[in-house]
This record gives structure tokens, C-alpha cells and sequence, in this order.
């Protein structure tokens, strides 16, 4: 026995050294905008605390909070630039009414799918921008998540043509509120992630939009609404961040930053084959479900994205004209890249 609780003994210093070896010299609080539990808190948010575990080997510690557990869901950049949390996890989408050049990094309709955005951003110089545009807030940014293309609405009456959007309540946020609102006399309103069920369900709204399929499906919005409005042209794709106050990252050690920001990277490609797979399963469900799935026609969809690129345009040139070009120039250096895209991507196999 003595032997016995010698070594247990031994076993136990030693685990309390490594523990204390391997203790982390960097911790985040790192609250986001969607519920804890949500197919975007999971595949985002946990998914990147992982990385950056298993990356730095323990020496840096990613906290994850929920939608108001310590801020409310569309105040997380506010709360990191004024110091409450160390960092955290939204998207641009939600700052568009403070800076309309936030509409280019948060997708909008007729813009770049998932996999040409993907590339721009990474290989095409999107990702400086995006990291110069939140400078301007004093804010460090790295891409966690992308996103695949969204479902257009859940919606509790048949949307097929542009007549069928005025007078819609419709639950949305971003660019394609604008949209909605100036081009097509649809009514939009923004409220958090969690709130978006019960609005569709008691018929508060007409109609919702939200996520990809995947991530609508434990939100139960098939449930509560009979149509389910493809493709998702209002947002192709979609991109989110953790921002973190640039004197917070100022202190973070040297050799630790390529690490978190390659784990970074890893956790938006890894989220977004999730998603292309995740969502394919959801889709099967839903056709074999309540729901009638209505595709819109290439006429309409065309339209809508034609409202989308005119709206960008001339919020761009509004812009431009109160002295404030950054907006068009980085949109010209989108669009420049999305022709490219469409113009030599033919060679690609596509199923």
C-alpha cells in the first residue's frame, strides 16, 4: 500500500508541474452574437478555441460566452473597443447603419459565393482591407468563419416574384435590409438570433432570414413557417470576426500571434466544408418534410442581385462624395475580382 501511495503521490506532483508548465500566458473572454448551443457558437466560436489549444499547446485559452451572457448579441465590437471583453466574435453585418463599407465584408446580394470570396479575401488582397478598415476602429481583426450560401426566407406566405415582397415583414439585417426597403417596398427589421423563432412563429414577421440550411434547421424556422425561399442570393456568402483591441494584441507574445491567426485560418476552412456537407443533409430533410421549397427564377434572381449592385454602387458613390472614397475603392477592387472569377473559373469542374 505504502508503494502504491508513493506512487500516486509522484503521479499527482507530477501532474500538477505540467499543469503548471503548460498554464496559459494568454486568456480571452470571447463573447459572440448568436446562443450558445447554435450551429455558428459550435462551428465558429468553439471550433476556433480548439485550434488555438491545440495549436499554441495550452498557452493561450479562448473563452466562449453566448449571446448576452456578458454583452447583448449586436454589441460585441462596441464592448471590445471599449475594454469590457478582451475580444469577440460577430459580424460586419451588424455595422453597416455605423460604416456601409461593412456591407462588402458581410455579403451581399449578387455578390461572390463562398468559394470566390474565400479567395479574394485570402489571395486577393480582401483580408488587408477588412484588417485596415477595423484599424480605423483600433480594432485587430482575423477571419473565423465563412460561410456557405444562405437559405433566402422562412416564410408564412409564398414569396415568387418581386410583387410578392411589398409590404413583407421581414426579418433580416445588412445590405439586403436596404434592398428589401428602397427597392422592393418590403418592411425589414433586426432583431438578435435568439429572438427570431418566436417572431415567425407568432406571425410578427412574414418572413425570416437567417443562416445556411444547417444552421436554420435546429432553429426550428421549418416548423413554424410552411415556405422554405431558395436560392440564398440575398447573401451568397457571409464572413465573421474576432476583433481584439489592438493594445490587447500588443501584448500578446511574438511568437504566439502566427499561431492564433493560423488557427484562424484552419477554423474557416474547416467550419466551411462543415457547412457545404451539413448543409446538403438539411436539405434532404426539409424536401422530405411539411415545407413547399420554392426556387426563384433566374429572372428574379437576377433582379435582385441587379438591386443589390446598384445599391452598393450608389451608397459608394454617396460616400465618396461626403469624402469618404474608401468604401468605393475597395468595392471596385471586389468587383474587379469577382468579374475575373466569373470570367476564368469555366474551367472548374462543378456538379
Amino acid at each position: 500500500m505504502k508503494k502504491i501511495f508513493r506512487t500516486l503521490a509522484v503521479a499527482a506532483f507530477t501532474l500538477c508541474a505540467a499543469g503548471a508548465a503548460t498554464a496559459a500566458d494568454v486568456t480571452w473572454r470571447v463573447p459572440t452574437s448568436v446562443p450558445e448551443g447554435s450551429p455558428f457558437y459550435q462551428n465558429f466560436l468553439e471550433r476556433f478555441a480548439s485550434n488555438v489549444k491545440t495549436i499554441t499547446s495550452g498557452r493561450v485559452e479562448i473563452q466562449p460566452f453566448g449571446a448576452g451572457v456578458i454583452v447583448p448579441a449586436l454589441k460585441v465590437f462596441d464592448a471590445v473597443r471599449d475594454g469590457v471583453v478582451e475580444a469577440g466574435h460577430s459580424t460586419s453585418s451588424y455595422l453597416v447603419n455605423q460604416n456601409p463599407e461593412n456591407a462588402i465584408f458581410s455579403g451581399f446580394p449578387g455578390g461572390m459565393g463562398p468559394d470566390a470570396y474565400k479567395s479574394w479575401l485570402y489571395q486577393g488582397g480582401g483580408k488587408e482591407k477588412l484588417e485596415k478598415l477595423r484599424a480605423g476602429q483600433g480594432l485587430k481583426t482575423m477571419i473565423v468563419g465563412i460561410g456557405s450560401s444562405e437559405i433566402m426566407a422562412h416564410a408564412n406566405k409564398p414569396i415568387r416574384s418581386a410583387e410578392d415582397l411589398k409590404g413583407l415583414k421581414y426579418r433580416t439585417s445588412g445590405p439586403w435590409a436596404e434592398v428589401m426597403r428602397d427597392y422592393f417596398g418590403a418592411v425589414p427589421t433586426v432583431v438578435p438570433p435568439g429572438e427570431i423563432y418566436t417572431l415567425l412563429q407568432r406571425k410578427g414577421v412574414d418572413a425570416v432570414e437567417w443562416a445556411p440550411p444547417s444552421a436554420n434547421m435546429p432553429e426550428g424556422f421549418h416548423q413554424a413557417a410552411k415556405y422554405i425561399v431558395v436560392p440564398g442570393v440575398h447573401q451568397p456568402t457571409f464572413m465573421w470576426e474576432v476583433v481584439v483591441k489592438q493594445e490587447t494584441w500588443d501584448k500578446v507574445p511574438a511568437d504566439l500571434k502566427p499561431l492564433i491567426e493560423a488557427a484562424a485560418q484552419l477554423t474557416t476552412e474547416q467550419s466551411l466544408d462543415y457547412f457545404y456537407d451539413a448543409d446538403m443533409k438539411a436539405m434532404e430533410k426539409y424536401r422530405s418534410g411539411r415545407n413547399e421549397i420554392i426556387t426563384l427564377s433566374p429572372e428574379f434572381v437576377k433582379q435582385l442581385s441587379d438591386a443589390g449592385y446598384d445599391w452598393m454602387h450608389k451608397t459608394a458613390e454617396a460616400q465618396k462624395a461626403a469624402g469618404k472614397p474608401e468604401m468605393a475603392e475597395v468595392l471596385a477592387d471586389y468587383e474587379a475580382y469577382h468579374k475575373r472569377w466569373k470570367a476564368e473559373s469555366n474551367y472548374l469542374m462543378r456538379d
